[in-house]
């Protein structure tokens, strides 16, 4: 067999490519669960988009299956082993203020917009190209090669958990859904929160701590807190000195008074909760001011807590600092704060931890410290982390595969975020988003290169031609 010009191969299928992928990118596939049905769980958009690459697997001759109506398949070739390549349909809302229909694929300077264009569905079709351009050449593969469709990866991943709850593991497998060019290492992440019970009635103080309000999200770091505090007298120097605080520490907020309270507001910087040292956190900077105040105890015990994170993002907190060679060091981010008189407060924290630390021993941990300190731990979740070793014969086939297409080192990537290889026994991310380019993804005027999809397809057509025979 003469070698395959993969490059080549796509640019026959240029055409076809971008209508397909137009197609897929004009339905709306957000999650809808207030119009839920049985039919369409997760909303009629995503349930149209799962049906449009059904068919038009179908179309093109694989073998195609609904699964649930949460996921599907499209799958080829004979053979005990599976090869499985995930890829999602979902998009996160387009938001405001785009330039261009976030919903019409109009591709114009060498990009194609919309929604999803970049996470995942541009990537979804040249991973489908991929598997196109080996059927339709009719290459010997030996293996099943299976495009799996999830359709709840922007939120809750129920499609690959009634999925494999049905289907068959695959043996090995990619995710086209992150970086090229490989991302072998992905740290656990784990979810909780830090319990401050509501303590009886307190003596009378000059400032009662009556709210604390900050963060909606775990996983990222966030921007605005609010603040309501109770006073005995006059409030104008305090509300003075919190605007002092801004000025000094360079940050937006605001100080008012009201009916025997101070409202107090403070602007900090959004970042990914994967490394909040890119962000200001507008809950722990809060708490820095108010540790100045004579507060209630009940207050000032929550106060002191959220305060001990700040600038504290490495474990040091618990006690947990750690750092591996493949990963690197593991990370909490401060991510919900809640607090009122009445319920008490909750912090909630997001920890990325390294793939060779012992999240059993590091939660142990963490309740010793917190019982010291009267607190509890409650709705703990984890997602164990994925590592496949670099010497494993699916990284360096996937390396190989880079290399020839690209002519630039298959460099391999740990990252602190989470992707659809967590789903696989055995797997990692690979790509789509090259090396430099800006990353659009969940953003207005969300796009990608139209360049660069087609590389990805001819990566993947030969990265599956290689994996499969």
């Amino acid at each position: 067999m003469s070698k395959v010009n993969w490059m080549e191969e796509v640019t026959k299928r240029k055409e076809g490519f971008i209508k397909d992928l137009q197609g897929l990118l004009q339905i709306k596939s957000v999650l809808d669960e207030d119009n839920a049905t049985e039919e369409a769980p997760l909303g009629q958009g995503i349930k149209d988009a799962l049906q449009y690459m059904l068919d038009l697997g179908e179309k093109d001759g694989f073998t195609s299956k609904n699964v649930g109506n949460l996921a599907g398949h499209l799958e080829m070739g004979e053979g005990e082993e599976l090869i499985g390549v995930l890829g999602h349909i979902d998009v996160v809302p387009e938001g405001d203020g785009w330039s261009v229909d976030p919903y019409s694929g109009e591709v114009k300077d060498g990009k194609i917009y919309a929604r999803g264009s970049a996470d995942d569905k541009g990537p979804t079709i040249a991973a489908y190209y991929g598997m196109k351009i080996v059927k339709e050449l009719g290459l010997p593969i030996n293996k099943r090669v299976r495009l799996i469709i999830g359709t709840d990866e922007e939120s809750d991943w129920r499609c690959v958990e009634h999925y494999f709850k049905h289907e068959e593991m695959p043996t090995t497998g990619f995710v086209p859904d992150a970086d090229f060019p490989i991302i072998f290492a992905e740290k656990g992440i784990a979810d909780y929160d830090i319990v401050q019970p509501a303590q009886a009635e307190q003596v009378s103080v000059e400032f009662e701590l009556v709210s604390f309000q900050s963060g909606r999200r775990y996983n990222m770091v966030p921007d605005f807190a609010e603040v309501h505090i109770k006073v005995q007298d006059d409030a104008s120097n305090i509300v003075q000195d919190f605007l002092a605080y801004l000025s000094e520490a360079k940050l937006e907020g605001d100080a008012n008074t009201s009916d025997g309270k101070i409202v107090l507001t403070l602007v900090g910087k959004s970042a990914h909760g994967a490394e909040p040292r890119f962000g200001k956190n507008a809950g722990t900077l809060m708490a820095q001011y108010l540790q100045k105040l004579e507060l209630d105890e009940a207050g000032k015990k929550y106060v002191a807590r959220v305060s001990e994170f700040h600038d504290q993002s490495r474990g040091e907190v618990f006690g947990v600092e750690y750092e591996d060679e493949d990963s690197g060091e593991l990370t909490i981010n401060v991510g919900v704060m809640n607090y009122s008189k009445d319920s008490g407060g909750r912090i909630g924290l997001n920890m990325r931890y390294p793939v060779t630390f012992n999240i059993d021993e590091g939660k142990q941990k963490i309740e010793e410290v917190l019982a010291e300190k009267g607190l509890q731990l409650e709705n703990f979740t984890d997602s164990k982390p994925t590592y496949v070793k670099k010497d494993d014969p699916l990284i360096k086939t996937l390396q190989k595969v880079y290399e020839e297409q690209t002519g630039e080192t298959a460099n391999l990537l740990a990252i602190g975020g989470g992707t659809y290889s967590r789903a696989l026994d055995h797997g990692v991310a690979f790509g789509a988003m090259f090396p430099g380019r800006e990353d659009v993804m969940h953003q207005k005027d969300e796009y990608a290169f139209v360049e660069d999809l087609l590389k990805a397809t001819a990566i993947y057509a030969q990265a599956i031609f290689e994996l499969s025979k």
